[in-house]
């Protein structure tokens, strides 16, 4: 990764595109949600630049600029280095960081022309929020476009205050993890309104109500944790939303401009206070960071898990060898030769035939399913 993108040696300016991280738990509906951001952008005449960083997923029912696994082959990583399925997302997130400068030149390239970056995270949120994969691609998001954290929440299956809670303890420490601002979505208004949990945050005794119910040592902690979380509620950014119906849209961007003004006013200035004091020193920290999780990924560092007998050549190269289109290029040959980013849309043809066919037959599903919101 280039040291100004690991580093944040750039800084954003006005007019650059807002990223959008989705992150939540699995089943939460975060790639239903992408989707129906999608939608909704595109209906607005503001496409979007969408990146997805899931490499198990099967199927993407929304047209990725920049998508993992046109870059990172999850099965082979599984077969050559001996891992499960959680394994080969991890490995598959650290080999996409180590090239993920060359994304953000793709952003950079594109920011005049989306004013949105949507970034589609794995199923399972630890993967992210936990690996130094995505604490490099945090950062390096943050320090050069304005940042905003989406936590999709499932409002269907936190009708239980233990639930609940629990969902806001992941919440609130993801909040400390990014440091970045913060939004959370409830998803799934359509099943059920999500107003029963906004009371629950603005009123402590209609939570202990709720607790009364339960009479186990786990509602115990979390009547006590609900007094821990109180300052937390009292800044943090609620919206509910339906990806089915499409519910919430406009209240939900009204609260991205209002985490993009926090940004500006607070984190951004954060950044270049920590880069002019720490530039030098927080540079080398991260660059070493990163040389790790090269040395980790490779083949000769000494894993428990050798190459397996038969493995090909490019299993002997090291991390490298995995990464395709991308990662074989030079940065000449890829600044050159357009036809060769594989990865990513043909942005002349996307602006004269909406995203080609794939994305007009997206965009009329989504309209013949949803008529009434398509366009809201």
């Amino acid at each position: 990764m280039a040291a100004a993108a690991a580093s944040g040696e750039a800084s954003s300016v006005p007019g650059s595109p807002v990223c959008l991280l989705v992150l939540g738990m699995a089943g939460s509906g975060k790639t239903a949600l992408v989707q129906r951001l999608t939608a909704h952008l595109h209906g607005k005449g503001c496409p979007p630049y969408v990146i997805n960083l899931d490499p198990a997923v099967r199927e993407l029912p929304f047209p990725a600029n920049i998508d993992i696994r046109d870059t990172v082959k999850y099965k082979e990583v599984m077969k050559q280095y001996g891992l499960g399925p959680n394994g080969g997302i991890v490995t598959s997130l650290n080999l996409f960081a180590t090239r993920f400068d060359q994304v953000m030149k793709f952003i950079e390239k594109r920011q005049a022309a989306s004013q949105y970056v949507l970034i589609d995270t794995p199923g399972q949120i630890e993967v992210f929020t936990w690996s130094a994969s995505g604490t490099i691609i945090t950062e390096a998001l943050a320090s050069s476009f304005p940042s905003v954290v989406v936590y999709v929440m499932d409002t269907s299956r936190s009708t239980n205050p233990v639930t609940f809670m629990s969902n806001m303890l992941y919440a609130c420490s993801i909040l400390y993890k990014t440091k970045l601002p913060f939004i959370v979505a409830m998803n799934k208004t359509d099943i059920i309104d999500h107003s029963f949990a906004v009371e629950w945050m603005q009123d402590f005794e209609a939570f202990q109500d709720a607790l009364n119910q339960e009479a186990t040592y786990v509602s115990n902690l979390t009547r006590s944790m609900s007094l821990v979380l109180d300052e937390f509620y009292n800044s943090l950014k609620v919206v509910g939303v339906s990806a089915v119906q499409g519910t919430g849209l406009d209240e939900f961007f009204e609260h991205v401009s209002k985490a993009v003004d926090e940004y500006e006013r607070e984190y951004r200035p954060e950044y270049e206070r920590l880069r002019k004091k720490l530039g030098r020193v927080r540079s080398q920290q991260q660059q070493e960071q990163l040389e790790r999780l090269q040395h980790d990924m490779s083949p000769a560092a000494g894993e428990s898990h050798p190459p397996r007998s038969g493995s090909s050549v490019e299993s002997l190269l090291g991390p490298s060898a995995l990464i395709l289109t991308r990662g074989a290029l030079g940065e000449e040959e890829q600044e050159g030769d357009q036809d060769s980013d594989t990865d990513d849309i043909n942005h002349q043809v996307t602006e004269e035939s909406h995203e080609g066919p794939a994305f007009q037959n997206f965009l009329q599903e989504a309209r013949r399913r949803y008529p009434a919101r398509s366009s809201q």
